[in-house]
């Protein structure tokens, strides 16, 4: 039997399935239907499901998945095999809480600073002991690119592209330096205070624009693009566990 894990985006949805523990198949999915969900389920032996969502679900989809045996939908309200510290836990996103459980199936019992890259850059930190501290929220490059193009008169809309200097010779390639460098110094300023005030601790990058930045920091970084999955799977054996 198999767990499946969903993490449910605004534009598309992560699809993984696991078999003990291991990932053993991953898709993403533009559109979703419950005719779909049905045959991956039947295809794959499903047994065990859980859902994470920050976009919309369809709500005849979520009320199949919860006829599928033993279900979750992933709140502040689930019980986690950690410590969370977050003062505001209802505001804390499924999927930020999700990578640093990740963490802890990569890293067990060891310091990890998770740097999710997507519209928005979090930082959350998790130290040796289980206990979930929080971080930092930042605009990601897309979005610091539209904040100059959307709030001053004459800067135009850029698209990132491989830097040639760190010095920008044209109004776009200022941008360019601002908007890409600006964030890896961001990044790189990050990681020297958690190193100062922790030690030693594991750098874990994931999200969509990891290549660039893995190619760009100073400090060791590990990779891990499905993190997020791996961190559901824990979480959904973990409530199995404890509701029997």
């Amino acid at each position: 039997m198999s767990n499946l894990t969903i993490d449910n985006g605004n534009s598309s949805s992560k699809v993984a399935l696991f078999k003990d523990n291991v990932l053993v198949k991953r898709e993403i999915w533009k559109k979703s239907t419950v005719e779909r969900y049905k045959d991956f389920i039947k295809e794959h032996s499903v047994e065990k499901v859980i859902l994470s969502t920050v976009g919309k679900m369809n709500p005849d989809i979520e009320e199949f998945l919860k006829e599928q045996g033993y279900f979750i939908s992933l709140s502040y309200q689930t019980p986690l095999p950690i410590k969370n510290l977050y003062k505001t836990p209802e505001t804390l996103g499924d999927d930020r809480i999700a990578a640093v459980m990740g963490a802890t199936v990569l890293y067990p019992a060891q310091a990890c600073l998770v740097i999710d890259i997507g519209t928005c850059i979090t930082y959350d930190f998790i130290n040796e002991k289980n206990e979930y501290l929080g971080g930092t929220i930042s605009p990601g490059i897309r979005l610091r690119y539209k904040a100059m193009n959307q709030f001053t008169a004459n800067l135009p809309l850029v698209k990132r592209q491989r830097l040639e200097s760190f010095i920008g010779y044209s109004t776009v390639t200022c941008m360019r330096t601002g908007a890409q460098l600006g964030t890896v110094h961001e990044m790189d300023g990050f990681i020297r205070q958690y190193q100062e005030k922790f030690g030693k601790i594991n750098i874990i990058i994931t999200g969509g624009d990891t290549e660039y930045f893995v190619t760009h920091l100073k400090s060791e970084i590990f990779a891990h693009p499905n993190l997020v999955l791996i961190g559901l799977n824990k979480i959904l054996n973990y409530n199995a566990t404890i509701s029997k």
